[in-house]
């Protein structure tokens, strides 16, 4: 049995300089044939498309995930992607939700390029192949391998913009690690079903996502919303906005449904605490759906998938209470 290498880009992907400074060009094969211990582990790789992770779509990585299943379909132990980090939390996420194999599908990538000292690229790689080989890995979705950490697509973020330590999941810690090699499985986190999603109808389907700051424009939202299907709200805290917001909220969620999150990047919107106008609970008696734990990117994620295969209200904040 092998593991399956696909290539997207990225700083991991990064050698020699351009005019404009570092620049993509090295393939999978290369990527492996710098990795020492790789070639002793069964690879085969598959270069997609060499791209910045600010280029990628939906669309390119359900079709990249149907190429995974594919591979997984003709006998493959587990798939590894290699893309950029920048947004490598949304893109795993968007995976986990439609990945319905026992296959490990395993994300990585690198924050130092290879022409600088300590790259750390040939170690992610590794890692992540390990843990794409690996039967303990196997049943829980799409995973994140860097640092020699292995995280769930569902709780990891990028929480700095330039360590090598950036990925983290402040919800619930890394699921595992890789320790001399071997890898070594801490907690097994339950899956969800996988979401049927129609590619077609997601073209088409839009959601906006706004950020609350201190005195901010409430006109805003209105401009915002305008040509969206839904809108994720990124609050203060436990999930409070401005009084202001709260009635122009109100109104949007009469029109499509609005997600409720918080802009911390950890722990959860709060439900019956709070009961000032603007608060968590006026906001939901106001037709806002809590998100739980699920931050504001992900959140995005998950709503668009669910409006695009169909959910109406009462389906998406059903979703949201099982995936927040």
């Amino acid at each position: 049995m092998s593991v399956v290498l696909f290539t997207l880009g990225g700083t991991i992907a990064m050698a020699g300089a351009g005019p404009t400074g570092v620049v993509t060009r090295l393939t999978g094969a290369e990527l492996a044939a710098a990795v020492p211990g790789l070639a002793d582990l069964p690879l085969q790789v598959r270069d997609v498309q060499a791209v910045p992770s600010a280029d990628l779509t939906y669309r390119r990585i359900l079709d990249l995930v149907a190429e995974a299943g594919a591979a997984v379909a003709d006998g493959a132990t587990g798939v590894v992607v290699t893309q950029g980090t920048d947004t490598l939390e949304e893109t795993a996420f968007l995976a986990d939700l439609v990945w319905p194999h026992p296959a490990p599908l395993v994300f990585t990538g690198a924050m130092r390029n290879p022409t600088l000292a300590g790259p750390d690229g040939p170690a992610n790689l590794l890692a992540a192949v390990r843990v794409a080989a690996a039967p303990a890995a196997r049943d829980l979705g799409v995973l994140v391998a860097v640092n020699d950490e292995i995280h769930a697509a569902r709780y990891v973020r990028k929480t700095h913009s330039t360590s090598t330590a950036t990925f983290a999941s402040p919800n619930a810690g890394p699921l595992g690690h890789v320790i001399e090699g071997e890898v070594r499985l801490l907690t097994r986190p339950a899956r969800h079903a996988p979401l049927a999603v129609d590619p077609d109808r997601l073209a088409n389907t839009r959601v906006a996502l706004h950020t609350v700051t201190v005195d901010d424009d409430v006109a805003l939202l209105d401009a915002l919303a305008h040509g969206r299907q839904g809108l994720v709200v990124a609050g203060f805290g436990v999930g409070h906005v401005p009084p202001a917001f709260a009635p122009a909220l109100g109104a949007l969620a009469d029109r499509m449904p609005v997600v409720l999150t918080s802009r911390t990047g950890a722990g959860s919107v709060l439900r019956h605490t709070y009961g000032a106008v603007g608060s968590e609970t006026d906001l939901q008696r106001r037709g806002l759906i809590n998100g739980g734990l699920l931050d504001p990117y992900k959140a995005k994620v998950l709503l668009r998938l669910l409006l695009a295969g169909g959910a109406d209200r009462a389906g998406v904040a059903a979703a949201f209470a099982r995936h927040g």
